[in-house]
């Protein structure tokens, strides 16, 4: 019957759409690809935790990646607690970001470290102390893994500002806020961190598929352009070469001076003797001049090895803020007491007046003081450094 569609037509259409539903978004990294974004990340990540060395004066080791596709679903279940989400941006020769993911105890116990401690003041919450103090480690950090994925890609590459957010998993939060390649599917990297005995936990590295892709294409056409290059030059040699003219035969030469190897002789992991045929031919095959090579000269070592490297550090977060506050004086009430105060009371406190007022950073007492007038400001001057 004209204008009605039989149950075939039916389930064909029915099956099309069902088909055509089921169509992936979005390409996924093959296995070449994911081997190559294991190694870039493993190279990175290696230089990264050489300058994460230079900033906490632990030793600091990273495990080789594993890389794997997740979702927010997936990130939520393997991190119960608080953690720290840090957004690097790629600002030149690459377009796009990708994501660090740090537990709360690993950023506190790295801050604490950058700040001269021993890494076991982690109590109380994480602030913008901590957040300002692991961003500038990780713009330390990634920037070194930059300077080496600028050689790996034959290009500059360059990153913005690091940016740390401390992200409570469990509750219901908006994960394109973070960024927006947080909302589908990407690939995660999973990296062992150890420092020294105080940490010794997983952190992750997500990147967006396209951006990954985009890694993988520039490596593998740097790796194609050295290649043509290697074998354009193979193939520019004269064909005269393929039949080399006989060699004259050689002229006696003197005895080499102790310490020092014959001139053009190829050294393999020591001086090749009894071959001066070789010797004399090997410069003039691969376009070679003949170098001098003398023996090494060290000075001697007499000074002593130095303790640590901390005073080297300091220059590299004398950006970061610390709070400086001033105690006049502390007291003990009741609750009963607390609830009578009313304008007017008057709290007695622990000091003596004109005794000398503690000065604290970051909590921590560091020195005494007292209170003068500044124009129409309160003021302090130091009068004493505790150590």
């Amino acid at each position: 019957m004209d204008g009605v569609m039989s149950q075939e037509e039916i389930n064909a259409l029915l099956n099309g759409s069902e088909d055509s539903s089921e169509q992936p978004k979005e390409e996924v990294l093959t296995e070449k690809e994911k081997d190559t974004i294991g190694e870039i990340a493993n190279i990175s990540m290696g230089t990264a935790a050489t300058t994460l060395f230079s900033l906490v004066n632990r030793k600091v080791e990273i495990s080789t990646p594993v890389v794997s596709f997740a979702n927010w679903s997936d990130i939520c279940e393997a991190y119960e607690k608080p953690c720290v989400f840090i957004r690097i941006g790629y600002t030149v020769g690459l377009d796009g970001s990708n994501i660090l993911v740090l537990k709360e105890h690993d950023v506190k116990v790295i801050t604490d470290l950058m700040m001269g401690g021993d890494g076991t003041n982690t109590d109380g919450e994480l602030g913008e102390l901590h957040l300002s103090a692991i961003s500038e480690a990780m713009n330390q950090m990634m920037g070194s893994a930059a300077t080496s994925m600028s050689s790996m890609l034959n290009k500059v590459i360059d990153i913005s500002p690091p940016q740390a957010d401390l992200i409570d998993l469990q509750e219901t939060i908006d994960e394109s806020v973070i960024d927006e390649f947080l909302a589908g599917e990407f690939v995660k990297i999973r990296f062992r961190l150890e420092i020294g005995d105080l940490v010794d936990s997983d952190i992750m590295q997500l990147y967006p598929i396209p951006f990954a892709k985009e890694m993988c294409e520039s490596v593998t056409q740097n790796m194609e352009e050295d290649t043509n290059s290697t074998a354009g030059s193979k193939g520019s040699a004269p064909e005269a070469q393929a039949a080399p003219q006989p060699q004259a035969a050689p002229q006696p030469q003197a005895a080499p001076q102790m310490g020092q190897p014959a001139m053009g002789a190829p050294m393999m992991g020591g001086q090749m003797m009894g071959q001066p045929m070789m010797a004399q031919q090997m410069p003039q095959m691969y376009g070679q001049q003949p170098v001098n090579v003398q023996p090494a000269q060290f000075q001697a070592f007499t000074g002593s090895v130095p303790v640590g490297y901390g005073p080297e550090n300091i220059d590299l977060i004398k950006d970061v803020p610390l709070e400086v506050t001033v105690e006049l004086g502390r007291t003990s009430k009741s609750i009963k007491e607390i609830l009578d105060f009313a304008p007017g009371t008057i709290i007695e406190l622990n000091r003596i007046a004109g005794e000398p007022i503690d000065v604290l950073v970051n909590g921590k007492y560091v020195a005494k003081g007292e209170v003068v007038i500044i124009e129409e400001s309160y003021g302090i001057r130091i009068t004493e450094i505790v150590k």
